[in-house]
């Protein structure tokens, strides 16, 4: 029941948050900055997909190595988590970023010094808009209530990115 009440809660926060600032970089840091404290995450990213050119453009970050900055602020669809998640138009994640051997996450994943990793789709209905991603410092698995909640604030954010087009 508590957990069912923060789910709410943080939506709810989210809700006000873009209401009163859009989906203004400052905005969105703040949503982040709200995801990453209740999932007790230390990093993350939100990009939007521009669906005409197949990229994802970074919109806002927390705790991402600035000389990462060049590989990440634009994503193709389909390399690296983000991509991954937008093009499968589902949550991706990895245990451990510094031992992942799929190929899911690309070799600069493991500059970040984060473990436990997960990339869901921003979705407004079925269609992908943008992509959050999260990670904690240690291995770590996403509980199906935590990819839940991520997918709402995704679905939230989702609509605030749509009415700024």
């Amino acid at each position: 029941m508590h957990q069912e009440f923060t789910h709410h809660g943080l939506l709810g926060d989210i809700e006000n948050q873009l209401t009163q600032t859009g989906t203004t970089e400052a905005g969105l840091k703040a949503v982040l900055d709200q995801v990453l404290d209740s999932l007790d995450c230390a990093a993350g990213t939100i990009h939007s997909l521009d669906s005409h050119l197949q990229m994802l453009h970074l919109y806002t970050r927390r705790n991402i190595p600035d000389g990462l900055l060049p590989r990440i602020q634009q994503i193709p669809v389909g390399k690296g988590m983000a991509g991954l998640a937008a093009e499968r138009c589902c949550p991706v994640q990895v245990c451990n970023l510094q031992t992942d051997t799929s190929g899911v996450a690309k070799p600069g994943a493991k500059e970040t010094g984060m473990e436990g990793s997960i990339a869901v789709p921003i979705l407004v209905g079925d269609r992908v808009v943008g992509v959050l991603g999260v990670a904690k410092p240690s291995a770590y698995e996403f509980k199906e209530t935590e990819i839940a909640l991520l997918l709402d604030v995704g679905g939230v954010i989702g609509r605030f990115m749509v009415c700024s087009e």
